[in-house]
């Protein structure tokens, strides 16, 4: 009898322990739209609850494209309401000047929608269908490139404008792999630690691709002192009352962490003594936001990076988030020539 209590006691305990580390595992490995993305040279991801939450985006009167609208009727998926995260593989293209651009993106989204009427839709816009590991990939012809979408599960989404299939099969391989803690590209197996703790939305690797002009990165005009491969890891945390952004560049050593410090510092300096000029210029509504964002901005070196803390005003971030933006401005052309529509 004292054996069996042992043994079953050991048991109970053997189980206990695998129940804490595979919720630990759970609690510490990337989210699975993230895991199911390709090999890229960047990931964006975005975990819209708690961002819905902060900023009631949802609730935001929207003026819809025909298209969009269309999109909306067709498939019930109204995308401010039922994308609950969406995560974002940038890969740079070869020939910027060709006619797939500078950056290519593969993308999966999470959130509720009714299968069988997307995948009506789908089919119905797509010009060619292929049957890969159990799933069907619809390819939409879009602006010189060609869109391939496929349905992961009920709840799920992929999608690539890469040239060749490779991308959009390897989300369906490692959909089939996903309840492994530790799948994902090597971009997400080597930066993901860097991501603090509870941020709501990320970004790895060269995020700076799509704002890369002559080899530099370019915001809202201005050049910044950094190189387009500049490697960063920035997050997004939804605190008591406010947004937390920060924002790592990932150095060669401290002596160009340093460096890029006191040039963005210096940076920083200047946008702060024109401000003033632009807002009395401007009428925008958002004026009294920026100033509050760019007060806020910090800019320090911690080792070999250099680091870019501020408060991100709730009314910034809604415009982010706003279905105007390009994540969630999913169905840009009408049914009679297909388009991108298909996003969620």
């Amino acid at each position: 009898m004292r054996k069996r209590t042992l043994y079953s006691l050991l048991l109970m305990l053997a189980l206990i322990v695998a129940l804490i580390a595979a919720v630990w595992l759970r609690k510490h490995a990337p989210p699975e739209v993230a895991r199911l993305l390709p090999e890229s040279d960047a990931i964006v991801y975005l975990n819209l609850q708690p961002l819905r939450a902060a900023t009631h985006f949802e609730r935001t009167p929207v003026i819809r494209s025909p298209d969009y609208q269309h999109f909306v009727d067709a498939t019930g998926i109204d995308p401010e309401r039922d994308l609950d995260a969406a995560a974002f593989a940038l890969h740079r293209m070869d020939d910027p000047a060709g006619p797939n651009g500078p950056v290519a993106y593969s993308e999966v989204f999470e959130g509720r929608f009714d299968g069988e009427r997307l995948a009506r839709y789908l089919s119905g816009m797509a010009t060619s269908q292929e049957q890969y590991a159990g799933h069907t990939i619809y390819t939409i012809p879009i602006e010189g490139r060609r869109l391939r979408i496929a349905q992961l599960g009920y709840d799920t989404i992929a999608a690539s404008n890469m040239p060749t299939t490779e991308q959009i099969h390897s989300m369906l391989d490692r959909y089939r792999a996903s309840a492994s803690p530790f799948a994902g590209s090597s971009l997400l197996a080597a930066r993901y630690r860097d991501v603090p703790l509870l941020s709501s939305a990320w970004a790895i690797g060269h995020v700076g691709l799509p704002f890369s002009e002559r080899g530099r990165i370019t915001v809202f005009g201005l050049e910044l002192p950094l190189p387009e491969d500049t490697t960063f890891v920035a997050s997004l945390r939804v605190g008591l009352g406010a947004l937390h952004l920060r924002i790592e560049q990932i150095a060669p050593s401290e002596a160009d962490a340093a460096r890029s410090t006191q040039a963005l510092d210096a940076l920083l300096r200047i946008f702060q003594v024109i401000q003033p000029k632009i807002e009395a210029q401007s009428e925008a509504p958002d004026a009294e936001a920026l100033r509050q964002f760019a007060a806020s901005i910090q800019i320090e070196q911690h080792k070999d990076r250099a680091v870019l803390t501020a408060i991100l005003p709730t009314q910034l971030l809604k415009m982010m988030v706003t279905p105007e933006s390009a994540i969630l401005a999913a169905p840009s052309a009408a049914a009679t020539p297909p388009t991108s529509a298909t996003k969620r």
